[in-house]
Order: C-alpha cells, then structure tokens, then sequence
C-alpha cells in the first residue's frame, strides 16, 4: 500500500475530474456512423468462451505480476510500457498470419489518436488499483465500466436508455457502494478513486471502439493502439524509470509476456464467437483475482466484496442482454422492411 501511494502524491491527481471529461467528449463528439463492417467468418461459440476464460486467467496473472512489480519499486509506466512493447510485435505477427496486415491502414488518425489517449488513461489507472487495493476488490470496482458505458452513451451520444438499462445502472451503483463498504472498514479512498477513474475511462474506451468499429477494422485498432501508446509511455519512463536487479525484471518480463498472451486470446475470441457470446466470461476475472491475491499476497476479500459484486455483475449482464435485444429486434425490423 505505502509503495503503490508514494507514485500518486502531489499533482498526479490536480485536473483528473476535468480531464476525464474533456478525453470522454472528444472521443464522442462528431464521429459520424457508416456502415458495419463485413461479417465474421464462421463462429466456435464454444472455442470462443474457452478462449475468453483462458484470457481472464493470464490477465489475473499479469495484474499479480503488476502488483508484484510495484512492491519491487517498477514504477507504473514501466510496467505499462513494457506491456505495451511486447504486445506490438504480437499484434504485427498476428495480422501477418490472419493475412490482415492490409487493414492497418487508415483515413481517420485523429479517432485512432483519441482512442491512445483513453486507452492509456485506463490502463494506467487500472494497473495503478492493482497496486492500491487488493487484487479483488480493484478487479470489482472495474467492472463498474460497463456501468459507466451506458452513462455515457446515453449523456453524450444521446442514445436511447430505457427502464431496464437505467434500472441495471441503479443496481451496478448500489453494487459499488457496497462494495467500497462504508458500514464497515472502508476501502482506501485514494485506491478507490483510481479504480473507479479506470472504470470511468474504460467506459469512455467501449464507447469509442463502438463507434471506431463502424468504420475501422480491429486489426488497425490494435496496431495503432499499440504503436502509438508506446510514445507517451517512452517518454513517462524517460522521466520515472530506474535501473532494476534481476528479479524486478523478470518480473517486467512475466508481466509482458502474460499480457502479449492475454492479447492474443482475446483477440482469438472474439474470430471465434459473437461479443455477445462471451462477454460474460469476463467476469470469471473476480475468481482469478480474488484465488490469486489469496495465494499471492494473502488477500482474503471482505464480504461487502462478495455481496457487491454480484449486484455489479448482474447489472453488466441485464445491459449486455438489453442492448442484444435491441439489436435483434432492429435487424428482424431492416429485414422486413428493408430501406428503399
């Protein structure tokens, strides 16, 4: 806890409300629809949902890895950078042997630039919880982001918001606010807030990437994403790196690998099943989290944790029902009366 804080004094925290707000604008401001991509070759759903679950579990690890290295003395934007470093090369060989080298490039550098600066924003947020709070509740306060997510669209996109999905936002709050336990002994508020600020911009990443992906293959999402993330990130750890003895870089080292394989597993996933399909694996993630904090670090998560979470669960779940729905509902209405 004293190592993850000494990161956060000062001025880290001035102006984060404002620019969180200003990042989440830009992303959603003016990004006109076009149509959808060509559809996905032939799906495994089953292949798909062992791939997710297989993803969740080296994603555990890496988070393990993050915090391990934080109590190391690894700054965060290392473990950020070197994450980013060894999951480029992934994402080029990836497309190589997808043969979709092609698609990385693109007319819209200024979406790509936006998305690298949100993408950014949560993950250093998010490594930053792991290293402020005990794996479990931090893996808990995050997935608030699809919480957040509806807000969002619904705030800034002027999307419709129904009963269900409001009522899904109330019981995900209500979640959180157990979670964070103020009847009993509370979070601490400073790694809650950056958990939640993760949740927030996370939120403002989906947002993003679903307006990106009408016009944007994932290939070159992925790729610019990883290229150009690695430029702020050089530069943080021109200004907070150090030299390190050989267990901290192996431990920099496990985490870039954990999270060049966790890239590739979610990404295999997703060319094998609908988002739809599998999104609710990802939080088997509290599982991982909450057996490896146990075994790792000897963090047993507090009952408001268990009771918390099920409720923020339930509400990522009702939302991703909801907007299937609706998306069912408005392809059987183009088909039967299709435009024209």
């Amino acid at each position: 806890m004293r190592i993850g804080r000494r990161y956060y004094k000062g001025s880290l925290y001035r102006g984060w409300t404002s620019a969180i707000i200003r990042l989440c604008t830009l992303a959603m401001a003016n990004i006109e629809p076009a149509p959808p991509l060509s559809a996905s070759p032939t799906q495994r759903p089953l292949l798909g949902i062992l791939l997710r679950l297989a993803a969740m579990a080296v994603l555990g690890v890496m988070f393990s890895l993050v915090k391990l290295a934080g109590q190391h003395g690894v700054h965060v934007t290392e473990s950020l950078f070197y994450r980013q470093l060894a999951g480029l090369p992934v994402a080029i060989i990836w497309l190589w042997w997808t043969g979709a080298l092609a698609s990385i490039r693109t007319a819209r550098p200024m979406q790509h630039a936006v998305r690298m600066l949100l993408g950014v924003s949560a993950m250093a947020l998010n490594f930053s919880a792991m290293l402020l709070l005990p794996m479990a509740e931090a893996t808990t306060l995050g997935f608030a982001a699809q919480i957040f997510a509806t807000m969002l669209a619904a705030f800034l996109l002027r999307e419709p918001t129904g009963r269900y999905r409001w009522g899904a936002v109330a019981l995900g709050f209500a979640g959180v606010v157990i979670a964070l336990q103020p009847g009993g002994q509370p979070l601490p508020l400073t790694g809650a807030m950056v958990a939640l600020g993760g949740a927030l911009m996370t939120g403002c990443v989906i947002i993003q990437l679903r307006r990106m992906a009408q016009t944007e293959p994932a290939g070159a999402i992925v790729f610019w994403f990883s290229l150009t993330s690695l430029v702020p990130l050089g530069v943080a750890v021109a200004i907070f790196g150090k030299n390190h003895d050989l267990t901290s870089w192996s431990i920099i080292a496990g985490l870039s690998l954990a999270g060049a394989i966790a890239q590739i597993l979610l990404t295999a996933s997703l060319r094998h099943a609908s988002v739809a399909a599998i999104m609710t694996m990802d939080y088997s993630a509290l599982l991982w989290s909450a057996m490896i904090g146990f075994a790792v670090f000897g963090d047993m998560p507090g009952h408001s944790v268990w009771l918390g979470a099920p409720l923020i669960v339930g509400a990522g779940l009702i939302i991703a029902w909801r907007e299937q729905f609706l998306a069912r509902r408005r392809a059987m209405e183009a088909a039967e009366y299709p435009a024209g």
